[in-house]
């Protein structure tokens, strides 16, 4: 590739890599844009094996954690701490929209709560306890529930956040929390 060539794609991947930013940061005429990004670990042979093919899209950097792991962790009350949302607390100013982006291998929900507690998927319950939260109860046969889901790759994007403190979780794997404070 001659030199000129490698200069213009390198100039326009430099273009291309500002332009989220500045999307991002809005132009003073559009709301802020804050991003919370879902991770997990998922092993895609012990998680597609049982659940399904396609169930775990595996989107991790050499590191994965099989289903039985994940499972006996958040049984016992010490769950994988590579699934979580990044950052675990995020101030914003009231406007501001917030978009949980799933960069992990496992569908996930981001749902607000009153409070925090148990899923809808017993197995991953700190002692595999059954009851799930309110805003979490009847799993994706809720509609309520079903539109807080972010498949892997994608994201939902969270509008008009009253002033104050907001908790949300993931319902399937309840251990995945963060606040927003919102100013």
């Amino acid at each position: 590739m001659s030199k000129v060539a490698t200069l213009v794609l390198l100039a326009g991947g430099v273009f291309l890599a500002a332009v989220p930013r500045a999307i991002a940061q809005g132009n003073g005429n559009s709301p802020g844009i804050a991003q919370v990004v879902a991770l997990d670990e998922c092993d895609p042979t012990t998680f597609n094996a049982a659940l399904g093919a396609d169930e775990c899209k595996n989107v991790a950097f050499g590191f994965s954690t099989t289903l039985a792991n994940v499972a006996a962790g958040a049984e016992a009350g010490t769950p994988d701490p590579g699934w979580d949302y990044e950052p675990d607390t995020l101030t914003i100013n009231q406007g501001t929209v917030v978009s949980a982006v799933n960069q992990g291998g496992e569908p996930h929900t981001f749902t607000e709560v009153k409070a925090f507690g148990n899923g809808f998927v017993p197995p991953l319950n700190p002692g595999s306890a059954t009851s799930a939260i309110p805003e979490c109860a009847g799993g994706f046969g809720s509609v309520a529930v079903a539109k807080t889901r972010i498949l892997q790759g994608s994201h939902l994007d969270i509008t008009g956040l009253s002033k104050g403190k907001h908790l949300f979780q993931c319902c399937i794997h309840p251990w995945m929390r963060m606040e927003v404070d919102v100013k």
